[in-house]
């Protein structure tokens, strides 16, 4: 039961009426038996949320789309992980000093690692410039061990601080392009892994892709970080062309099972967090 006494959490960003996270987390709290509650907040004023956060004293905050890298000028201080990325997914609230943590890129690799696709000495395409995608990026490039990497998304100075990023920080042959249709054939063509991290296709857009359906092919493993819905067009597309899949549903799960335990201190319930997850999807 709510009261004054109960810990609050919440997920800001625009749009957040897509979001899962909190049908997982509370039905963690739940299970644990935690006074806690976590709500979603639609927020376009990110400096005035964060200064929300500090007067409310909200203990941790998942950061989504748009504000990943412009929420860390707002904060106290990064943790190394999060500093080395250069973008934030999780905030933590202690007595007021806010500090930015990064569980995107764990939860890739975990995600990854779970469903059997072999990382080391592989090309990876990156669709997508945001947060999401240099917290990826720079992860599987710096403690996968692949061979190269690729970057194409629409939003080009974004596009060339993430290239520099990877090249300065992790030593990989990566490079860059303008997403187009010429530009996706030859990437895809040469990619051993497409992971996408574009909103595009999410929940209420379900019929939308960036990868035309005859562009795939059935040697590629493909992993879209969308969750809502639980299987995108995208990867209805590559799994008919025969490519190995991957659900965004799963990564959500894995950074989300690394939040709980850094705004709780308690080891995550992963097993009730999943159930809530995909009991939510059954019923829409």
């Amino acid at each position: 039961m709510i009261d004054a006494r109960t810990t609050v959490c919440c997920i800001i960003g625009d749009p957040v009426e897509h979001s899962l996270s909190p049908a997982m987390h509370n039905a963690a709290y739940e299970a644990l038996g935690l006074n806690w509650v976590y709500v979603a907040f639609p927020v376009k004023l990110l400096p005035s949320a964060v200064a929300g956060v500090r007067a409310l004293g909200i203990r941790g905050v998942s950061v989504t789309i748009p504000h990943k890298v412009a929420v860390i000028p707002l904060l106290d201080k990064l943790d190394p992980v999060a500093e080395w990325i250069g973008s934030v997914n999780t905030i933590v609230n202690n007595d007021g000093e806010l500090t930015g943590m990064n569980t995107d890129g764990a939860g890739a690799m975990k995600a990854l690692g779970d469903a059997g696709v072999e990382l080391k000495g592989k090309r990876v395409l990156i669709l997508g410039s945001g947060g999401a995608a240099r917290a990826i990026a720079i992860t599987l490039a710096a403690r996968a061990r692949i061979k190269a990497i690729d970057l194409l998304g629409v939003i080009e100075d974004e596009l060339k601080s993430l290239h520099a990023d990877v090249r300065a920080r992790t030593g990989i042959p990566a490079e860059w392009a303008m997403m187009g249709p010429d530009s996706l054939k030859a990437a895809i063509k040469r990619a051993d892994l497409v992971i996408h991290c574009t909103p595009v296709g999410m929940h209420p857009k379900e019929g939308e892709t960036v990868v035309p359906a005859e562009m795939w092919r059935s040697e590629l493993a493909v992993m879209d970080i969308v969750y809502n819905p639980r299987e995108t067009l995208l990867l209805q597309e590559a799994r008919a062309a025969g490519c190995k899949i991957v659900y965004g549903f799963e990564m959500l799960l894995d950074q989300g099972i690394l939040q709980f335990e850094a705004w709780t201190g308690s080891k995550a319930p992963e097993e009730v967090m999943r159930k809530a997850l995909t009991d939510w999807m059954a019923e829409r």
